[in-house]
């Protein structure tokens, strides 16, 4: 995530020039800032799409757990980033529909690329990751299951992305 902290100021500033993404977003800035920051290297989802597949897929997010532990998506599965190890998904068949999730989308496109080099076919990263998801009002929980509006806001630089929660640091 580094390379976007110098171009994060620039990208408040600029006008709205950015089209849609295949996984839209509310915010152009923030489109235009996932533009930028992701390599689109994976098939994406967009949140609405996520949200109706919650059934079918298994969601693994790849956030740290000090993020994970404020909130998540209801029965996701924290794999991280930091540490990630291709063995912690070893129990899913390789066609198992996956959603995988961090903060922006940045750390769950980079462990999709990981999955999809093991043989994994059908994963898809979240644009937009959980702030886009908390943005568009959907629904995160706490460890014990219950409805949160706390989201870990990673730091306050990439927390001006996050809407419609409660920042946690």
């Amino acid at each position: 995530m580094n390379k976007t902290i110098f171009f994060l100021p620039l990208l408040l500033t600029l006008p709205v020039l950015a089209t849609a993404q295949s996984g839209d977003v509310q915010s152009s800035t923030y489109r235009l800032m996932l533009k930028t920051l992701l390599s689109h290297t994976v098939p994406e989802i967009n949140v609405q799409d996520a949200y109706d597949a919650r059934r079918k897929a298994v969601f693994l997010d790849t956030r740290e757990p000090a993020e994970y532990g404020v909130s998540r998506i209801k029965g996701a599965r924290l794999v991280g980033y930091d540490h990630f190890d291709i063995q912690s998904v070893r129990d899913l068949p390789k066609q198992q529909p996956i959603i995988i999730y961090c903060s922006v989308g940045y750390r769950s496109e980079k462990v999709a690329e990981k999955l999809l080099a093991d043989g994994f076919t059908n994963v898809r990263n979240m644009y937009g990751g959980i702030f886009e998801w908390k943005t568009q009002g959907l629904p995160v929980v706490d460890n014990t299951g219950k409805t949160t509006n706390r989201v870990h806001a990673f730091s306050r630089t990439w927390g001006v992305w996050l809407k419609n929660a409660e920042k946690v640091y």
